[in-house]
């Protein structure tokens, strides 16, 4: 009855672990990957480094993205972090204050 006891608690502990971070961890990461898979040209987003700008050509890894009238820029496919298609017109009108929102 004591070894089972034992064994219990740290049980416990590796089935919390799983679903409190090794869980939510690789949802996100499934999330992100089915993302920059459907990138598509017209698509507004953000790099990671923080950059915004419209998608103009997609290749099998890189993406073209327009920052200015002339201005074009080559990036991998998993450096584009998120889509602001729809939420860039709202944050130029100032109606969205946080843009860390999760669809």
């Amino acid at each position: 009855m004591g070894d089972i006891t034992g064994l219990l608690f740290p049980l416990a502990i590796m089935a919390v672990f799983f679903f409190f971070i090794i869980r939510p961890q690789q949802q996100k990461q499934k999330k992100q990957k089915a993302f920059t898979a459907n990138l598509k040209k017209g698509d507004e987003v953000v790099t990671n480094s923080g950059l915004v700008g419209k998608i103009t050509k997609v290749e099998d890894n890189f993406v073209t993205i327009q920052t200015g009238q002339k201005t074009f820029l080559r990036f991998l496919r998993g450096t584009i972090s998120q889509e602001m298609t729809e939420l860039l017109p709202k944050i130029q009108l100032g109606e969205v204050v946080d843009t860390n929102v999760e669809k």
